[in-house]
Formats: C-alpha cells, sequence, structure tokens
C-alpha cells in the first residue's frame, strides 16, 4: 500500500491552568492510501489531537509527521496551511455549514480557495452532491435540511477536492441509526473507490465493522493496531 502519513516517536504535552498532561505519547504509525483507518479509545485519551497533529494544525512536541516528501513538523505555518488546502478534505460532528449558502455553495468553497473556474467549480460540487445522493437537494440552505444531509453536504465539502487523505472527527456522532450508516458506507466508499487514505476518529459501533483497521488508544498511547482482510 502507498503511504500517505507516517508518525514517528510524537509526542504532545499541554499545561492547562498549572496541570500538566500529556496528550501524546512517543507515537508512531502510518496510514495507507485506499485504507478507512478507525481511530478509538476513551474520552481523553488523545485521539482528537493525534488527528490534529497528522494534519498538520497542531505541531507536536517531539517527533516527525511526514506525508510523501513533505515534512510537516518542518514546514511552516503557511506550509502546513497550503498542504492542507490542496491535500486533505475534513469533516467535523458538528457539520461547519454557513447559514447562508445553499448546499452546492457550500461544497463550492474549497474550490474557490483552489482559483477553481467558476463553472466548472460549479459542476465539480454538483458532481460531489450527486456522489452522495444529494442532488435534488442542492438549492437548499442548512436551515432546511436534516441533520443527516447537513452532514452529507460536508462530506461532499471534503471530497469535492478528491483529497488524498480525508480527517473524520465523531462524523457519525449526531446522527440516527439510517443516516449514521449511510455516512458510515460512504466513507467506506471513499477509501476503496476514490483511494483517498481515511482516518476517522469514532466512538461509533456502527464504524468497527466497516473499518479496514481499528487503532486502539489510551493515556497518550496506541495500544492495539487491528487491520481484518478486505470484503
Amino acid at each position: 500500500m502507498t503511504l500517505a502519513i507516517c508518525a514517528q516517536d510524537i509526542s504532545k504535552n499541554y499545561n492547562i491552568q498549572n496541570v500538566h498532561t500529556r496528550a501524546l505519547d512517543t507515537i508512531s504509525l502510518e496510514i495507507s492510501a485506499g485504507e478507512f483507518t478507525l481511530l478509538t479509545g476513551p474520552s481523553g485519551c488523545g485521539k482528537s489531537t493525534l488527528l490534529a497533529v497528522l494534519s498538520g494544525m497542531t505541531k507536536p512536541d517531539r517527533g516527525t509527521v511526514q506525508s510523501g516528501d513533505f515534512v510537516l513538523t518542518a514546514a511552516s505555518d503557511q506550509e502546513r496551511d497550503a498542504f492542507r488546502l490542496h491535500k486533505c478534505g475534513f469533516i467535523f460532528q458538528g457539520f461547519n455549514l454557513f447559514p447562508g449558502l445553499t448546499a452546492v455553495e457550500q461544497v463550492q468553497i474549497p474550490l474557490d480557495y483552489l482559483k477553481i473556474p467558476e463553472e466548472r467549480a460549479r459542476q465539480r460540487a454538483e458532481r460531489a452532491l450527486d456522489s452522495v445522493g444529494l442532488s435534488h437537494r442542492k438549492h437548499l440552505r442548512p436551515a432546511e435540511m436534516s441533520g443527516g444531509e447537513k452532514q452529507r453536504v460536508a462530506i461532499a465539502r471534503a471530497l469535492v477536492k478528491k483529497p488524498a487523505i480525508l480527517f473524520a472527527d465523531e462524523p457519525t456522532s449526531a446522527l440516527d441509526r439510517e443516516n449514521g450508516e449511510r455516512v458510515v458506507a460512504i466513507l467506506r466508499a471513499i477509501a476503496h473507490r476514490i483511494g483517498s487514505a481515511v482516518l476517522c476518529v469514532s466512538h461509533d459501533l456502527r464504524l468497527f465493522s466497516q473499518a479496514d483497521r481499528i487503532l486502539e488508544m489510551e493515556d497518550g498511547k496506541l495500544r492495539r493496531d487491528l487491520r481484518r482482510p478486505r470484503t
């Protein structure tokens, strides 16, 4: 498998109100393209911090993170911003949609930042919405959509750039069974059909049976790394 991210001996500490917390403790791991990886563990174990470090949103105190020839931990803030814009997609629990924009306008935003011409950007945004089953809802604003539809718009927005790496933080926790299962299926398809490396932080049991790989964290360390054969 092609490596999307390689992390070596990363550690991250926080001091909040004179309380020292070791969020990450000497973690090394590799994330592969075309693989749906689930990162799980108890609250406060360091999952979201690890995702932030691997995506370049946070620098570790020690260790290195690399994607291809690009070393995130040696890069400037501007270089890491450019890496996320061009290479990464993000999905969050809270959807992060703009209330005044339609679904297709939400999805088009990353392409505008990438300076894609307006007509081509609109076409790509519409195709991304179609890929998550929402082409018929492209004219709606967030207040007119269900929670499941909002999350699928957020997924389409992350997908529209065709990212090499997709990071998802609790993407199904606010969804009912039907919509949660639909989102899980979409995430799996992003890895298997598009070839993105998908790293998903979640406690949702629906993801366990669908993930290619399960990483379990506890107290800032990786305690278990389970890969299962493709089905």
